[in-house]
């Protein structure tokens, strides 16, 4: 097959090994930087351009790397590719569902999967209603668009909390408020998901003067069979054939608190040992069997 991935790093860890996983099983593999793109538009000869006017041509299968920044565009790259009939791991409609942090936790909520307690309002004066509504503090500010502990502030008390709303709405930026669950201590578990499979698994923690926001993996964990279960309905339920779903333990059972449709590998992989990259290029090849 001829892979490409889909993102902005040529360099980055992840692209490496997924490069070396598909020619490691005679895939011809290739890189796309999503800036770089350009598309004619039309129900007639629907295509996509590089820089110096190259078309893409003979694209079996595309991995999209979109991070938050460039879902935009990004997505509408991705769905382009799809127009032209080349199969995506993750389809750009679950793509734009994942990055989208308050679409993604009330689709979850439509399927009920648990979660913290969040809250979401447009008008700054719902902002004190918000707070009592999650527990008040400590409480999680959450920036809708963020993703791997980026746009998110732990407030530890109401006063606080109110700061911040205020700051994040006077510069139009949507944030959620979200419940801290005390007793996981700034621990959550990230699950790797390929298909049907949680295919790896690690225990994070908080790091560093930044309590409760930015996780370091620390080691690879047992999943309980309702932890597993609650990971792969997390991502079945945006449509995700390949991600991280992040759970922690509370008292009333696991969480979903995060579902990241591009997560990186080189953590995760270095720890559990785990061919991850691997999963990835076998799941296409099912797929493209299955379609032949």
């Amino acid at each position: 097959m001829k892979i490409a991935v889909l993102g902005k790093n040529s360099q980055s860890y992840t692209q490496k090994r997924l490069k070396e996983a598909g020619l490691a099983r005679d895939h011809e593999m290739c890189f796309i930087n999503v800036s770089y793109c350009y598309l004619n538009i039309s129900a007639t000869s629907p295509g996509i351009f590089y820089r110096g006017n190259e078309k893409f041509q003979n694209l079996d299968a595309i991995i999209p790397r979109i991070d938050s920044a460039s879902a935009f565009y990004g997505c509408a790259v991705l769905r382009q590719f799809e127009t032209m009939g080349v199969y995506s791991l993750n389809n750009a409609i679950a793509m734009t569902w994942a990055r989208d942090k308050l679409r993604a936790i009330q689709i979850l909520a439509r399927k009920n999967l648990p979660m913290p307690i969040t809250g979401f309002a447009d008008s700054p004066q719902e902002i004190e209603k918000l707070i009592d509504m999650v527990g008040g503090a400590p409480l999680l500010v959450k920036l809708c668009e963020g993703t791997q502990g980026k746009g998110t502030i732990f407030a530890q008390t109401n006063q606080a909390a109110i700061s911040v709303l205020n700051a994040f709405k006077q510069l139009k930026t949507n944030m959620l408020v979200q419940e801290y669950i005390e007793e996981a201590d700034g621990d959550d578990i990230r699950c790797i998901v390929v298909g049907k499979n949680v295919v790896a698994s690690v225990r994070r923690r908080a790091k560093g003067n930044m309590k409760k926001l930015i996780h370091t993996t620390v080691a690879p964990i047992t999943l309980t069979p309702q932890e597993r279960k609650l990971a792969l309905k997390a991502a079945a339920a945006l449509k995700l054939n390949f991600a991280s779903v992040d759970l922690i333990r509370a008292k009333r059972g696991p969480l979903v608190v995060d579902i990241n449709p591009s997560p990186t590998l080189e953590a995760i992989e270095k720890i559990t040992d785990e061919d991850i990259a691997g999963h990835m290029i076998e799941f296409l090849e099912k797929h493209k069997r299955t379609k032949s």
